[in-house]
């Protein structure tokens, strides 16, 4: 079973970037959709981005698309998150989690999460 650990988060003011990563281990990682997520307290987890395990296919939720990136290394066992244009409504901790549909936005379609990695954007 595939082990995710999420990185790169931070503090950071609005308008500014963060790039988040999901390490994987296990040697099927590059056999797996994946996709992140993000919860802000007091709220359920939410869809941001995810991707094909071929890297070519994604989806993001509307609020940011144009800002988010999100992509892979399948050599390197790890998904990234660039975040850019932050603004104060993106502060959450963010999760990545595998999955056999990169189409798919509930959660319960993703499993593996990590510890997550906390995003603060300051206004």
């Amino acid at each position: 079973q595939v082990q995710l650990v999420e990185s790169g988060g931070g503090l950071v003011q609005a308008g500014g970037s963060l790039r988040l990563s999901c390490a994987a281990s296990g040697p099927t990682f590059s056999n797996y959709d994946m996709g992140w997520f993000r919860q802000a307290p007091g709220k359920d987890r939410e869809f941001v981005a995810s991707i094909s395990w071929s890297g070519y296919g994604t989806n993001y939720l509307d609020s940011v698309k144009g800002r988010f990136t999100i992509s892979r290394d399948n050599a390197k066992n790890t998904v990234y998150l660039q975040m850019n244009s932050l603004k104060p409504e993106d502060t959450a901790v963010y999760y990545c989690g595998v999955s056999n549909n990169f189409s798919a936005r509930r959660q319960q379609a993703y499993n593996g999460w990590g510890q997550g990695t906390q995003v603060t954007v300051s206004s």
